[in-house]
């Protein structure tokens, strides 16, 4: 699949008083592209693009105005307001002071996949308060600054997550709720387990996952968590800090080259992982280890 880009974008981000500080560009992200920037007063007209566009306002208090003429929405936008703008639409607008923001563009695809694979057609919104996406947008922004590689799955599942929010909050109709489902079956399960040891010291995209049970993400997603407790990325850190830990107690390999053999973009990774689920260091757990032979 093709990472999504700069290209899919309504064209905001190349106006020249928006200032990107850091976007998901080169990242390999398919269904979702993140930047974060200044943006100062501007007043533009965009062409259609092919992404439901979100904007976070991180802070503020500025006035947004959009459409034309006499079709125009003037609002007030405190911070923690969003603006939301779907695919396939023209879009006018004016900004009337400086702020911070960070946008994020979804495709009708990961829509699509959030609303059992129908179809579905965002409202236009303008200052809206919707808390859990706020902080999903938040977790984004911060992942994408601070970028590992093993952090792809966790991205996929907040991917997903913004877009379920979506459908949920910012259609004009609610979308049928979907059937209780179980969770995946013991050929499934065992699969997606084959893969995840395969591929422990590599990214691995929910959509790899998915594929090996033959569901579409969205439906992985939610029948993994129902069938083991787990999302797939805490359940994959879980498998490498095992890994890591084998690897610990019985090799010769330094920390460093541990933590990449398993997942972890450096040994600074694993140790934090290992400290926040096992109370212990790597270092620590080597030194028992030796200790006790």
């Amino acid at each position: 699949m093709v990472e999504l880009g700069l290209a899919d974008t309504l064209g905001v981000l190349r106006q020249p008083d928006v200032r990107p500080r850091a976007t998901s560009a080169g990242l390999g992200l398919t269904d979702l592209y993140v930047s974060s920037q200044r943006e100062r007063p501007f007043r533009a007209d965009f062409a259609a693009a092919p992404t439901h566009l979100l904007v976070l306002h991180l802070n503020g208090t500025v006035t947004v105005r959009r459409g034309r003429g006499e079709v125009t929405r003037s609002r007030t936008v405190l911070p923690g307001g969003l603006f939301l703008h779907p695919a396939g639409r023209e879009l006018s607008v004016e900004l009337e002071g400086g702020l911070d923001t960070v946008h994020a563009y979804l495709t009708d695809q990961a829509l699509r996949e959030a609303n059992g694979g129908r179809p579905v057609e965002p409202a236009e919104e303008l200052g809206v308060v919707d808390p859990l996406a706020e902080q999903v947008l938040r977790e984004l922004d911060s992942t994408v600054r601070h970028w590992e590689p093993s952090a792809r799955t966790y991205v996929d599942q907040l991917t997903s997550m913004l877009a379920a929010q979506v459908v949920r909050r910012h259609v004009a109709r609610l979308p049928a709720p979907e059937p209780a489902r179980s969770g995946l079956s013991d050929r499934q399960l065992a699969a997606v387990h084959t893969l995840m040891h395969d591929r422990i010291g590599d990214p691995l995209p929910i959509a790899d996952l998915a594929a090996a049970a033959a569901l579409s993400p969205s439906q992985f997603t939610r029948r993994f968590r129902a069938g083991t407790g787990h999302s797939p990325h805490q359940y994959l850190l879980g498998l490498r800090l095992e890994r890591a830990v084998r690897l610990l107690r019985t090799g010769s390999a330094s920390i460093g080259q541990v933590a990449r053999a398993c997942g972890f973009s450096h040994q600074e990774h694993l140790t934090r992982v290992m400290r926040t689920r096992m109370g212990t260091t790597p270092a620590a757990l080597r030194r028992e280890a030796q200790h006790g032979r």
